[in-house]
């Protein structure tokens, strides 16, 4: 049976069907142009979006399982609705969600409440599915390598309290980990929610440390000045995005990003091996400047 992945040419998405092939699942992507994909031999490409129902229902079709991820929109809750009620009308009953941790908590915050809904909707729909809640993406700060390498600073306003980074090639990992799970199980599997955190808590001081350490001179910390972060993004993303990413990262400094007991080595089990570090993160990073 077939592994439908949305989002596939994505940070996270394109780990996934690399992982998914290296297991030897029979793996579908939906992407909008087939043209750019790039995407392993072996992959059957598809041409689509979250609102063509159309192209959904055509890429559904002999599919089993389904690895739903969809962007940061303004309409990202109504895409991964209709995605999941054409899924069930095609017979579909394996699902794992690319959701966010703490998408119960940060209820302010515009892409974190549209997960958590559509969590909840996975769960009364009644699908066979794992709901992986992934803590910040070590890869979200290639963005920033330009300033720290620049400039001498460490700009995300991250704060004090935390974040338990993952690298997106562990996310990637486990994801397909999951998904071929859910396909080859004899019989239909409960709903699991995964945190999916890193190694280890980073603070915007250690952080910046990282980095000083990395490339050998003194990186400093930019501080939590939310403010000035939106209008930065501002200069390169649409107002209501950068609005976001300010009520995200105001979440940052007041409850940051925590594992629960346990997640760390329920991940390293997983993987059959340790999670991937920041400083690893940072060093492949300094290297490929």
């Amino acid at each position: 049976m077939t592994i439908l992945v949305t989002g596939a040419t994505g940070t996270v998405g394109r780990q996934v069907v690399e992982q998914l092939i290296k297991r030897g699942a029979d793996v579908r992507a939906l992407v909008r142009d087939p043209a750019k994909a790039n995407l392993p031999a072996g992959v059957t490409v598809v041409q689509g979006d979250l609102l063509d129902v159309d192209a959904l229902r055509g890429a559904f079709a002999g599919v089993s399982t389904l690895f739903l991820l969809n962007a940061v929109v303004p309409d990202e809750f109504t895409q991964a609705l209709i995605a999941l009620n054409v899924a069930r009308q095609a017979g579909v009953e394996r699902v794992v969600y690319l959701s966010v941790i703490h998408s119960d908590l940060y209820v302010n915050v515009p892409h974190f409440a549209g997960k958590f809904g559509v969590e909840r909707m996975i769960e009364r729909m009644g699908f066979n599915a794992t709901i992986l809640r992934p803590a910040y993406f070590m890869n979200n700060d290639l963005t920033i390598k330009d300033v720290v390498t620049g400039y001498g600073v460490y700009p995300m306003p991250i704060g004090s309290k935390g974040l338990a980074m993952i690298d997106a090639r562990d996310i990637g990992e486990i994801a397909a980990i999951e998904l071929v799970r859910r396909e080859r199980a004899a019989t239909p599997l409960s709903l699991e929610r995964i945190n999916l955190v890193g190694p280890e808590m980073l603070t915007g001081a250690k952080a910046a440390a990282i980095w000083s350490e990395v490339l050998g001179r003194a990186i400093a910390y930019g501080g939590d000045d939310t403010v000035a972060f939106e209008q930065n993004l501002r200069k390169f993303m649409p107002s209501w995005m950068a609005f976001d990413m300010r009520l995200m990262s105001e979440r940052f400094l007041t409850d940051g990003m925590i594992p629960e007991a346990g997640d760390v080595e329920r991940l390293t089990a997983m993987l059959g091996r340790p999670l991937r570090s920041y400083r690893d993160f940072a060093s492949e990073t300094a290297a490929s400047a």
